[in-house]
């Protein structure tokens, strides 16, 4: 075999190497394969693709998506448990809104794991950046953080590693104390930087009556965001139909405003009054649900008036991500 045949050959092999199974290394190094070849004209080209393709939906087919989105964006302090399946199916995982220093991760000297959801992607895959620390956290001894770091390109999403029928029962705290297992014990730089969190924390409730919404307090007034799961379209029909009726409120002093778009999903938004707690919205957000789902039964076709209200919440609408 000429020299060149050889070394086409030795380059197809190196490069039916799984992605995953080649360290990740700067895009002007060579690849770790062997190839002879930049790793970013390489191994790398994979993990490139996958940090450009943005998944709109990354928490589609988990359970209590809606909550998922509202964790991510809108709740600055809260957990809950996860459910692994497989082999760690005993590994007591829990998924909290955000981490000291924005881990992506972090092992306690228990061995319990605690994956941070608010931090930097490396992907457009928030799902597959998940599943990477919830694996890179299995992987490191007891009470080890895990730093923010490149992502491989193959390897599973969120919907691989947990029970996906297992319902994500949401605890909103008033702070972070539960970045620590003993929080009343922390003292120096630990106390100080819970304390430093705890004090920029916005008051936040998920209310009862209804899914995914979530009450919080702010200087001048109140607010009211909540995550539908509800098609786009049909839901933006239904809330201007709701709007150009008068229905859009939940009540004397509040104001529906507006929504944003997350993750796929929409989430309406409504100014409440400063004295209106979240038990007050309780009993007004479950008639609203009530009114929302006549709306979103109704197929005629909008009048002048309910698409001038479609309009204008088209032009008051923003993507988050």
């Amino acid at each position: 075999m000429g020299k060149k045949a050889a070394r086409k050959g030795q380059q197809s092999t190196n490069q039916g190497t799984a992605a995953q199974d080649v360290p990740v290394v700067g895009g002007r190094e060579p690849c770790p394969c062997g190839s002879g070849r930049r790793y970013k004209a390489c191994h790398g080209r994979e993990a490139a693709v996958a940090a450009e393709t943005l998944v709109h939906r990354p928490f589609e087919g988990l359970a209590n998506e809606c909550d998922w989105v509202a964790l991510r964006e809108l709740v600055p302090a809260a957990t809950a448990q996860l459910t692994l399946v497989g082999e760690n199916a005993d590994t007591p995982v829990t998924l909290a809104t955000v981490l000291p220093m924005a881990w992506p991760a972090l092992r306690r000297e228990n061995g319990a794991i605690l994956i941070g959801l608010q931090t930097h992607t490396s992907s457009g895959d928030v799902s597959r950046d998940l599943a990477d620390a919830i694996e890179r956290a299995l992987a490191v001894e007891d009470g080890t953080p895990i730093t923010p770091g490149p992502l491989p390109a193959a390897g599973p999403r969120l919907q691989d590693l947990l029970d996906t029928a297992a319902p994500l029962d949401v605890t909103v705290h008033t702070g972070f104390d539960f970045w620590v297992e003993d929080a009343e014990s922390a003292t120096g730089e630990v106390a100080a930087s819970l304390e430093r969190a705890n004090a920029a924390a916005t008051p936040t409730a998920r209310l009862t009556s209804v899914d995914a919404a979530y009450w919080c307090s702010m200087r001048e007034k109140n607010h009211l965001r909540w995550v539908m799961p509800h098609p786009e379209e049909e839901l933006l029909d239904a809330i201007a139909r709701l709007h150009a009726a008068e229905a859009s409120s939940l009540g004397e002093g509040t104001r529906f405003v507006g929504s944003f778009r997350a993750h796929g999903l929409l989430v309406p938004v409504w100014d409440l009054p400063s004295g209106m707690s979240a038990d007050d919205v309780e009993k007004p957000a479950a008639e609203f649900r009530e009114r929302l789902a006549e709306a979103l039964a109704d197929t005629t076709p909008l009048t002048a008036r309910q698409r001038s209200a479609r309009n204008g919440l088209l032009n008051r609408q923003i993507t988050l991500n």
